[in-house]
């Protein structure tokens, strides 16, 4: 079995995202250790911000009359697509940053729609984790209630676009601790931590196990 792993994270070590996605693999890895890992890190290893336009430019014109940059997009919007294509299942650590969805996971998300085929449902039926951490507090009640603009775009994506079977897991005030401001918010930080991390776990192996 191949899953396709992407993580968007900028913070290293201390991201929260990859921290809940290496939870879900390592369950999965204990149900089925036989599973191979498509991994691709987006954050550390960015892709190029101009491919896309380059990719889609490339459409309207033979293939004969695309410069290099245009059939390196194309090669690379591909590329995206055939893994998604070829994965029987995803793991996806996308963070939100400044209240919408991180631009790294946005490139790679534009490319892999435009390596496919208009309409094409990449992920049609495949079980989907998607592990999404936001610093702040946006819950209903909260002074930021309503500015979170990531979680419904990548459930939109993965879920409607691509036809993914989802499991959506988030967690919420990962700064406090970090953040002054958030230190009365601690307790409750800790709890949605621990709650984030068991769904994580139970998220690779119920997946593992169909």
């Amino acid at each position: 079995m191949t899953v396709l792993r992407i993580d968007a994270s900028i913070q290293g070590p201390n991201s929260a995202s990859s921290e809940l996605a290496d939870l879900a693999e390592a369950e999965w890895l204990a149900v089925r250790p036989e599973t191979t890992f498509v991994r691709r890190h987006v954050g550390t290893d960015p892709l190029p911000a101009d491919a896309w336009s380059l990719a889609l430019q490339a459409r309207w014109l033979p293939e004969d009359q695309h410069t290099e940059q245009q059939r390196r997009a194309v090669e690379l919007a591909t590329t995206l697509t055939d893994e998604l294509r070829q994965a029987e299942a995803v793991i996806l650590a996308l963070p939100l940053y400044n209240y919408g969805v991180s631009q790294h996971a946005k490139i790679w998300i534009d490319l892999a729609i435009a390596g496919g085929s208009q309409g094409e449902r990449l992920l049609d039926g495949k079980p989907a984790i998607v592990l999404t951490t936001r610093g702040g507090g946006y819950g209903p009640g909260t002074p930021r209630e309503g500015w979170d603009h990531n979680t419904a775009y990548l459930r939109r994506i993965v879920a409607d676009v691509w036809g993914a079977d989802l499991t959506l897991i988030e967690r919420e005030l990962t700064l406090a601790g970090v953040n002054p401001a958030l230190d009365p918010l601690l307790e409750t930080a800790n709890l949605l931590k621990k709650a984030a991390h068991e769904a994580a776990g139970d998220a690779g192996r119920t997946l593992a196990a169909r």
